[in-house]
């Protein structure tokens, strides 16, 4: 791929871009489905599952993702356990993904007003009933603008997949330049692209949160 940059390379970006856009979907449902798993287990009424997930969540709040990526990649082959590029990039990514969306979702599971918990305790719903029917619905709401403020995070990480040698727009802009030699130019293609992937989402990210705050204010009308 020498020369100077061509269209072979802005397809190469491209590709790398679509690998980005991939591992970030993948960080998304794996860690949204642990993260779902975390939230719940942080409230939960059993004292011991609650520390469990709170050490989780430590640990992994206060490891750099960067490490998490190295042990994943470098440290289980040597346990006998062989993992792809891809599989130690998603792996780590979803530990990740799951401690800190698990930590914003307990927020908003409990930022529901006790008035609701009450009031369900007061319909004699189980327990279940009273998250799935009354707490749940209400909590998505609250949670949807920080979650998807949240994924510009992860889809700025996945460039940390690059130092397993994964493939995504960060290592193939890398790539690039080892053949060119035109750092200023591929990596500002770079952060173009990442910027085209990331502004849409915290766009939308803030959009939803002025909805959420227009809602409440006109509840507190409402109800005054």
């Amino acid at each position: 791929m020498g020369g100077s940059l061509n269209a072979n390379h802005l397809s190469f970006l491209a590709h790398g871009a679509l690998w980005t856009v991939g591992l970030s979907l993948i960080a998304l449902i794996g860690g949204g489905l642990a993260g779902f798993v975390v939230a719940l287990a942080r409230i939960s009424p059993v004292r011991a599952v609650r520390i469990l997930a709170a050490g989780y969540v430590q640990l992994v709040q206060g490891t750099p993702l960067l490490v998490i990526m190295f042990l994943t990649f470098f440290g289980l082959p040597p346990l006998g356990i062989t993992v792809s590029p891809l599989a130690a990039a998603s792996v780590s990514l979803t530990i990740y993904v799951a401690a800190y969306l698990g930590e914003i979702w307990r927020g908003c599971i409990e930022s529901v007003p006790r008035q609701q918990w009450e009031a369900a305790e007061g319909l004699a719903l189980s327990r279940t009933q009273r998250m799935a029917k009354v707490i749940l619905p209400q909590a998505i709401r609250i949670a949807t603008p920080p979650t998807v403020g949240f994924m510009v995070q992860i889809i700025k990480n996945t460039s940390l997949a690059s130092v397993v040698g994964f493939v995504e727009l960060a290592r193939a802009g890398q790539i690039i330049n080892n053949a060119l030699f035109e750092p200023f130019l591929i990596y500002v293609i770079v952060a173009v692209v990442y910027f085209a992937l990331c502004y849409p989402i915290s766009r939308l990210s803030r959009v939803l949160e002025a909805q959420r705050g227009r809602g409440r204010a006109r509840l507190s009308v409402e109800t005054a």
